[in-house]
């Protein structure tokens, strides 16, 4: 009897765990020992296979995905930076059938109405992009089970679209030497971060790819995607005004009466509010906070911070107590995480530029996150000009901290400059018309002369916001009625017309065929001619006691080089700025009625001035270099081979000053004859005679370079060089397909001006070396003037590069 009963007691507990076996989901089969991470995003991770799987419960529900690069090449040329943003797109998920789909609607083109036959008839009209689809492996109660490992794992950041547009080589996922990154894949309550290591498999064909990689056929990094919770809808977005110096969203809206603008603009800015209104001054209700990379190294660290927050003097201006902190970053911190606004400190291989990205909602403009990333090498790159314009390694004395002190001073102003991106802001490059009125300019080292007579770099940055900086933050963040809002913003804008302080963003002060004669780059003063003067004379007072003291007891004398490139350029990007008023036209981003100019030719006065001073510049006792220079340089000694950051040579191991001038005058000749600024200059003569023509410029080229007679050898070749680089410009002026006509014409008149002076020279000229330089040039022009689209022009040297000052923004 007793085993009858055991018996039946065993059947009934079978039967049991039977049932019980049978209703375990295969949506709870599946997770079953994954571990889970909840939050903004709940998803498992399956140690085993290395799969993550995502659990997806709420369709058609948007959110923010951005993808970004924590762990970069290392190479500004091809520019995969740590740290580096790419996509960020509204997205959301979408089930049909067995298909869960990833959905980024068309934000482009809306319909701001509350008509939704209006907004259907939009959505309709425009594309909408399906960026990924998942497969549905199993579903619980309003839960879908999805393998999200191949959407992880695809290269979202485009690294081989860039490899190979940099020309690097043609590299593919090599999925075996790939996996997911887990020690930085998390999920918190308002986002999800999820990261890779992926490995880009290849046949390395550049040298930037060989300079920074160990084995370059096989190339690691990590991507990095960010699903992000949206903010909601009570923040109030603000009109954009072009003369407001910020970044905008745009979108076309379908919604609008006919009576008004098609496409809205708004700006880019954090929520700031007050906690008190109606007082002038108030906390915020949420401060905005700022962490510093606690991996950037001290002084560094220390600059980062106190340049990052000047900016706290704008918000203060505008109506805030403390509004805007800096921090350093806790270590337990995640700098990919949305919760935290960062100035991370990026190595490359080379000096490159820094840059801010704000992190936004498409839909309004709302910034929420600010990712500024800062290349570790521009602290470098001003110590290094510092070293060449002091010559500061006397022996046996102690090293002067002026180079450091202005190193710093630069790291501080670039820390406040990327901060002004990620808080909304435009460049202004006319702000240093004013008197340093923006941190959002590009600042060059402000070099003067003591009482001593010695260069003296104290003030070489300047220290604190700028005024235009505190005229933007009170437009950007400045709390107003909104009956008010649209008067006292304009009221802000005529503040600063008041004041005098001009703004002018990118496009605009491009050397380049750029017109505007305020707005530059990396310049200095009122009057870019009369400060081109003055760095000429900096230039060759630095020139006059360049030696062996410009590097430490013990390098080797070849490295005087690297310190002599940024002094005998030094005048660069002033040259930049004289270039423009060449042709150049006055303007502003002015508004129907608020009195600003619209537009006018630079004064004929003026441009002769500019022309006189850049002609200066492309003199030969301007670019030669003496013996005394020369000789210090010797031909590089091993383990120091030569790089980029170098002139370039023509005579093999032994350094070539030629190629020195030669880049130099070419600079300078190639932006005064611009095919834009030529053609510029043609129409503006058409229509004021007070302007010159371009036959003018041309003929004041000629009489400064080929019709200058040296006997001494060493400035005449300087000048042949300089000749040539003038008559290779001419010539490309004269069949450049994109200038008028007129001014081709005018060049090819000019050109043929020049061939019949040079044939008339030949046969007087008694100098072996000159007269051979003329029959050349002559046989030259008589064979670009038979065929000019066979024509092979010779490769003129460049110039190392230069830009950004303080390394490349």
């Amino acid at each position: 009897m007793m085993v009858r009963i055991l018996l039946t007691v065993v059947f009934c507990q079978s039967i049991l765990w039977a049932q019980q076996k049978k209703e375990v989901s295969p949506f709870q089969t599946k997770i079953s020992g994954l571990q889970k991470f909840s939050g903004f995003v709940d998803f498992y991770w399956e140690e085993k296979e290395g799969k993550i799987w995502f659990e997806i419960s709420r369709f058609d529900e948007e959110f923010l995905y951005m993808t970004s690069l924590p762990q970069g090449v290392g190479s500004n040329d091809i520019g995969l930076d740590r740290g580096q943003i790419s996509n960020i797109r509204i997205v959301k998920f979408q089930r049909i059938g067995s298909k869960i789909l990833l959905i980024q609607p068309n934000y482009d083109y809306r319909a701001m109405t509350d008509n939704p036959l209006e907004k259907q008839a939009v959505k309709e009209s425009f594309a909408e992009s399906v960026l990924w689809g998942f497969t549905l492996t199993a579903e619980e109660n309003g839960k879908y089970l999805v393998d999200a490992t191949s959407f992880l794992m695809n290269d979202a950041h485009d690294v081989s679209g860039s490899l190979k547009a940099t020309k690097q080589g043609n590299y593919r996922v090599d999925a075996a030497r790939s996996a997911v990154y887990m020690p930085r894949t998390k999920s918190f309550l308002d986002n999800a971060e999820f990261e890779v290591l992926l490995t880009f498999s290849g046949e390395a064909e550049g040298d930037w790819i060989r300079q920074v990689t160990p084995t370059p056929n096989s190339v690691t990094v990590h991507e990095h995607h960010s699903f992000i919770r949206l903010p909601d809808n009570k923040y109030q977005p603000r009109a954009f005004d072009p003369r407001s110096g910020y970044i905008w969203i745009e979108y076309k809206d379908f919604g609008t009466p006919i009576d008004q603008p098609l496409i809205k603009r708004y700006l880019t800015r954090h929520r700031l509010e007050k906690k008190n209104p109606l007082e002038a001054s108030s906390e915020a209700i949420k401060p905005i906070v700022y962490y510093v990379d606690n991996g950037a190294p001290e002084p560094i660290r220390s600059a980062l911070v106190e340049g990052a927050s000047w900016w706290n003097q704008a918000f203060e201006a505008a109506g805030y107590k403390n509004a805007f902190q800096v921090k350093i970053l806790p270590d337990s911190a995640d700098p990919m995480d949305v919760r935290y606004n960062v100035i991370q400190w990026a190595h490359r291989a080379t000096r490159g530029w820094s840059y801010g990205n704000p992190i936004l909602d498409p839909r309004t403009g709302e910034i929420i996150k600010g990712h500024v990333t800062l290349g570790s090498q521009r602290v470098r790159q001003d110590y290094l000009i510092a070293c060449g314009l002091l010559a500061p390694f006397e022996d046996g004395k102690p090293v002067s901290e002026r180079m450091q002190q202005m190193a710093l001073a630069r790291i501080r102003q670039l820390s406040a400059h990327e901060i002004g991106h990620t808080i909304g802001l435009q460049h202004n490059f006319a702000a240093s018309l004013s008197n340093r009125a923006s941190v959002m300019d590009y600042p060059y080292p402000l070099v003067t002369v003591n009482d001593a007579g010695e260069l003296d770099m104290s003030t070489a940055y300047g220290i604190g916001i700028g005024e235009w900086d505190k005229i933007t933050i009170q437009y950007g963040y400045g709390q107003f009625s909104k009956a008010e809002e649209k008067k006292e913003l304009n009221k802000v804008i005529q503040s600063a017309l008041t004041k005098g302080i001009r703004y002018i963003s990118d496009d605009d002060a491009r050397a380049a065929g750029g017109a505007h004669p305020f707005a530059h780059l990396w310049d200095n003063g009122s009057d870019a001619s009369d400060e081109l003067l003055r760095l000429l004379k900096i230039r060759q007072k630095a020139l006059d006691q360049f030696s062996e003291k410009n590097i430490p007891m013990g390098e080797p004398m070849a490295t005087l080089e690297e310190a002599l490139v940024p002094v005998y350029l030094f005048h660069r990007y002033q040259t930049e700025a004289v270039v423009k008023i060449v042709g150049g036209a006055d303007y502003s981003f002015a508004l129907r009625g608020d009195g600003q100019v619209i537009w006018e030719p630079v004064s004929g006065k003026e441009q002769t001035k500019a022309l006189s001073v850049l002609l200066q510049t492309i003199r030969a006792q301007t670019l030669f270099l003496p013996d005394r220079i020369v000789r210090l340089i010797p031909p590089r000694p091993i383990g120091f081979g030569r790089h980029r950051e170098l002139f370039s040579s023509r005579n093999g191991l032994v350094f070539d000053p030629l190629s020195a001038v030669e880049s130099a005058a070419d600079h300078a000749v190639g932006l005064l004859l611009h095919s834009q600024r030529a053609s510029r200059l043609v129409e503006f003569h058409s229509r004021r005679a007070e302007s010159p023509g371009l036959e003018t410029i041309i003929d004041s080229l000629v009489s400064n370079t080929w019709k200058v007679n040296y006997k001494d050898g060493g400035l005449a070749e300087v000048q042949r060089t300089i000749n040539h680089i003038a008559l290779t410009h001419i010539m490309k002026l004269s069949v450049h397909e994109k200038a008028s006509s007129g001014a081709r014409a005018i060049a090819w008149a000019k050109l043929e001006e020049l061939k019949s002076w040079i044939a008339g020279k030949i046969k007087s000229e008694s100098d072996y070396a000159q007269k051979a330089f003329f029959e050349l040039s002559l046989s030259q022009i008589q064979t670009f003037q038979g065929q000019p689209k066979d024509f092979k022009w010779k490769e003129i040297e460049k110039m190392p590069p230069g830009a950004p000052i303080g390394m490349d923004d």
